[in-house]
Order: C-alpha cells, then sequence, then structure tokens
C-alpha cells in the first residue's frame, strides 16, 4: 500500500506521526512524503520531516492520500495553487483521500470534497461547506472513500479506523494495544462542548489569530472559478 502524504512547511507534526505510527503495522505500506522540493520541511515544532519526493515525481496513483493540517501555516498553505493541484491531481487518482484536522480545507480547495462529509477541527469545520463539503462533528468521519479526523489528535483515532478499513477490526485492535493507545484527557476539555466558558472563549481569540476566514474565501473563489472553467471547456 502506497501512502502520499503532502508536506507543507510548519503544519502539525502530531497531524503526521499519529497516522504513520499506526499505518507502519500495515503490511506492505511505503510512505512517500511529497513537498515542492525534496529535502527537510519544518513542521510546527521545529521537527522536521523529509521529503523524499517532489511534486514531479510523486507516485501518480497512491492507494491513499493524506494531507495533514495545523493554523496559520496551512491557510498560507491555502494561497498555493500549485499544491492544490497537486493534491487535486492525485486525489483524483487515489483509491483513498483522507485528511487530519484543518488539511481537510486543503482538500476542499483542491476540489475533492464536494458533496463528502468531512471533519476538521473544531474551529473552522464550519468554512468547508464554502468548498460544497458537509462538516460533520464526529471525530472521525468516513464517507464513502473520504475519511478524515478532527483537530490534531484525532489522527491516531482516525488512522486506527482506516487500518481497520484496510484489514479487518481485528487488523485495528492489534494495533491499539501495540501502540497502547489507551488515551485519559485530564481535564476533559477536548471539545468545545466539553469546555467550560473562559477556556472556550480563550481558544477561539487564539485560533481566530492562525485561522482566516477570508483566505478560505478566497480559495473557494479560486476553486469555483476552474470548476465553471471547466465546465465550458
Amino acid at each position: 500500500m502506497k501512502i502520499a502524504c503532502v508536506l507543507h512547511p510548519g503544519f502539525t507534526s502530531l497531524d503526521m506521526i499519529a497516522p504513520i505510527t499506526v499505518w507502519q503495522f500495515v503490511p506492505g505500506v511505503q510512505f512517500e512524503f511529497i513537498a515542492a522540493a525534496k529535502g527537510p520541511i519544518a513542521t510546527d515544532t521545529g521537527l522536521e520531516f523529509i521529503a523524499t519526493h517532489s511534486y514531479q515525481d510523486a507516485s501518480p496513483a497512491p492507494d491513499v492520500l493524506f494531507v495533514p493540517g495545523g493554523g496559520q501555516p496551512t491557510f498560507d498553505a491555502l494561497k498555493d495553487q500549485e499544491m492544490l493541484d497537486l493534491i487535486a491531481r492525485l486525489g483524483a487518482r487515489a483509491q483513498w483521500v483522507t485528511s487530519v484536522c484543518t488539511g481537510s480545507l486543503l482538500v476542499g480547495a483542491a476540489g475533492l470534497l464536494q458533496g463528502y462529509r468531512s471533519a476538521c477541527h473544531w474551529y473552522p469545520k464550519a468554512w468547508l461547506s464554502k468548498f460544497g463539503a458537509i462538516p460533520d462533528d464526529a471525530r472521525v468521519v468516513i464517507d464513502r472513500n473520504r475519511a478524515s479526523g478532527g483537530g490534531v489528535t484525532a489522527g491516531m483515532d482516525f488512522a486506527l479506523r482506516l487500518a481497520a478499513e484496510w484489514g479487518g477490526e481485528p487488523a485495528g485492535r492489534l494495533i491499539e494495544l501495540i501502540v497502547e493507545y489507551a488515551p485519559e484527557p485530564p481535564f476533559g476539555t477536548g471539545r468545545p462542548e466539553l469546555a467550560d466558558a473562559a477556556t472556550l472563549a480563550t481558544a477561539r481569540q487564539i485560533s481566530s489569530t492562525m485561522m482566516s476566514e477570508t483566505v478560505v474565501d478566497q480559495a473557494a473563489a479560486r476553486l469555483n472559478v476552474r470548476r465553471l472553467a471547466e465546465a465550458e471547456a
């Protein structure tokens, strides 16, 4: 199974680390880490991933396309039409199109979520509708061959669910045990509906400095122009 992971500068490292930690146990798995150019790509934590492939030499038809998300850097990536074109190109031929956190906004901006349900980080989730997607509150959403996880830590749940889709529930159960996935959140504030008012207000304020609806509107406008041009061609 070939999994194409699209990297952009500053993406959230856990969005990538959690899924590939799970998927490394899938028999025969091969990862391609793809960026505009081969070499190191810094994440939000400063941890670097090495892009093994460029846009030009990425495998044209991966089994799985995976797009991580993040904060401000992901919204910067929404302006990168070359990257969105790559996502669109690979996603059109992939058997599975997947994302975690705000990565679903990039998949949507590439035109791959029209009419599909999708998860996203809680703060910008409603903006998925600007790309024709159907925002879903679930932590993991699978709609036909589209799979998405909510914000950051949902990547582990998302990856385990897909491991079970690919190899059966026993495979998912086994990997869950191997990686000892048994979360016990200490504060129970990991979703907006669980958080107290003060914590939620602060989280909204911080998120608003990193995530811009205007950028999403601009990406949606470009996508609509492309769709219109394709319809007229």
